[in-house]
C-alpha cells in the first residue's frame, strides 16, 4: 500500500501574485525541503519576465529572523520571485506588549497646566482641560473631555488616520502626524458640540463636528457604542 506523501506547501495565485501556506506542524527543515521541491518545478525557475510578488503564510508557527532568511532564500534562489511579507498568527512576548500599548486607551483624569507634557504610546482619553502652555501628545487618537487651549499632538508615530476631539476646541496648535496647524480664529459652533480634527484626503486638517467622525472614521470603535 503507497502511504500518500503529506503536502506541507500549498500555493495560490492571486491578481497580486502568490500566497504561499505552509504548514505548521512539520519541522522547519521538512518545511524548507518540501518548499525547495515545490518551487523546483519548471515554471517557477527564472525566465524573462516580470517578477512576482510572494506573501508567505506561516499558520501558528513562529519564526525568527534567522528562519525568515532561510525561507525567503529558498523561495528567490533562481527564480523571478521576491517574498514581500511573511505573516505569523503568534508573536513575541515583547510585541505582545507594544501592540497592547499602542492599541489601549489611556485614562487620565488631571488638568494639564502651561509647562505640563503628557504623552501615551496608545489613544488618549484625559478627562480635564489642557491650558495655555500645556501639550499633550499621543500615538493614537486623542479624546479632551474639557477644554483644549494648549498644543495636542495625535499620531504622534505618523498615523495620519488619527483624530483629535474636545469638549472645547480653543487650541494654540493641532498636529497630527507631521501635519501642523493653528486652529483659525472662529466662533465656536452653534451649541458648544465637541469638535473634532482630522486628515483629509488632500492631507489638509479639518476641524468638524465630531459626529463627522462616524462616517470619517467608521474604524473608531474602541469606546463601547462608537463615537
Amino acid at each position: 500500500m503507497k502511504v500518500q506523501k503529506q503536502q506541507y506547501v500549498t500555493i495560490k495565485g492571486t491578481k497580486d501574485g502568490l500566497t504561499l501556506h505552509l504548514d505548521d506542524s512539520c519541522s522547519f527543515d521538512q518545511l524548507l525541503h518540501a518548499l525547495e521541491e515545490m518551487l523546483s518545478l519548471k515554471h517557477y525557475i527564472k525566465e524573462a519576465g516580470p517578477v512576482i510578488g510572494v506573501k508567505v503564510k506561516v499558520g501558528d508557527r513562529f519564526v525568527n529572523r534567522e528562519q525568515q532568511e532561510k525561507l525567503a532564500s529558498v523561495i528567490m534562489k533562481n527564480r523571478n520571485l521576491i517574498v514581500e511579507i511573511i505573516e505569523s498568527n503568534v508573536m513575541t512576548k515583547d510585541e505582545a506588549v507594544r501592540l497592547k500599548e499602542e492599541t489601549e486607551v489611556v485614562s487620565v483624569a488631571k488638568v494639564i497646566r502651561s509647562g505640563q507634557v503628557l504623552k501615551v504610546k496608545g489613544d488618549l482619553l484625559l478627562i480635564g482641560d489642557v491650558n495655555p502652555g500645556g501639550t499633550i501628545i499621543a500615538a493614537g487618537n486623542i479624546f479632551v473631555l474639557g477644554a483644549l487651549k494648549g498644543i495636542a499632538h495625535a499620531g504622534a508615530d505618523g498615523n495620519q488616520k488619527a483624530v483629535i476631539a474636545a469638549s472645547l476646541m480653543k487650541p494654540t496648535q493641532l498636529r497630527i502626524s507631521e501635519i501642523i496647524n493653528r486652529a483659525p480664529d472662529r466662533l465656536p459652533i452653534e451649541g458648544n458640540e465637541m469638535e473634532c480634527a482630522y486628515i483629509n484626503e488632500n492631507d489638509e486638517m479639518i476641524i468638524d463636528r465630531l459626529q463627522q467622525l462616524t462616517h470619517l472614521r467608521p474604524n473608531l470603535t474602541r469606546f463601547e457604542g462608537g463615537i
